[in-house]
């Protein structure tokens, strides 16, 4: 479990900082954006900061005590659970670490059954889920890499036209996430297709000899799945 809340950090969090950091909005709307306001603080409490975790986790539960329909108070309250839930389960005490992680995971799906062509609440469930399946058995894995690709696929149909204007960073591990999700599923023809995208989207990078090596051996090492030019926030 150790390992399992290492990768958690260095994966999923760190392309949602990279992801959210993306995220082009109007002026207006960029003041208004939730993630703006508790995003430090719960990437802080990832690398290992509980104080600023929590200050993170009450904002969301503020805003939520406000409008209990508030979807990106909601996703990042469910994936503070979850990493709680996570280190709990850590330490040994799966009483209290799984109710967490089920509860996260509640929160996380009801943010995206309220707003679900939002990115900013899409692209953190698809985080955590994708991550979370690679150190979880197939049984229970595999309906977090369902609901985590559905993420993914829908960001990639909002923005599929200025895919281009994406950060390297957020393009590749949104196109690799695609193509390794749809691989774990057996998706071969879909995950081909993202593989090959990801070559030509990112021509002569770390992301095209990892779609190189997949498609000529149809599989990748967890090591070579990682989030690619991942940090660990404040490292």
């Amino acid at each position: 479990m150790k390992k399992y809340t290492k990768y958690l950090i260095a994966g999923a969090i760190a392309f949602m900082l990279a992801f959210v950091l993306s995220l082009k909005s109007a002026p207006a709307q960029e003041a208004a954006r939730f993630d703006f306001h508790v995003r430090n603080d719960f990437f802080a409490g990832f690398s290992g900061n509980m104080e600023l975790l929590d200050r993170g986790m009450a904002a969301c539960e503020k805003a939520l005590a406000e409008n209990p329909k508030n979807p990106e108070a909601l996703v990042w309250h469910g994936a503070g659970l979850y990493f709680k839930g996570g280190q709990a389960m850590q330490h040994g005490d799966q009483q209290a670490g799984m109710p967490m992680i089920q509860k996260g995971i509640a929160e996380m799906d009801r943010a995206v059954e309220l707003a679900p062509d939002n990115i900013g609440v899409r692209i953190p469930r698809g985080a955590v889920l994708l991550t979370a399946a690679q150190f979880t058995p197939p049984q229970f894995g595999k309906p977090l890499v369902e609901r985590g690709i559905s993420d993914y696929q829908r960001s990639f149909d909002l923005q599929k036209t200025r895919l281009m204007e994406m950060g390297s960073h957020p393009r590749g591990e949104l196109l690799s996430g695609l193509a390794l999700g749809n691989a774990y599923l057996g998706n071969t023809d879909k995950a081909e297709e993202f593989f090959l995208k990801l070559k030509e989207t990112n021509p002569n990078s770390p992301y095209s000899k990892r779609a190189d090596k997949w498609l000529q051996a149809k599989t990748l090492s967890p090591a070579e799945s990682r989030c690619i030019g991942c940090h660990v926030p404040g490292k």
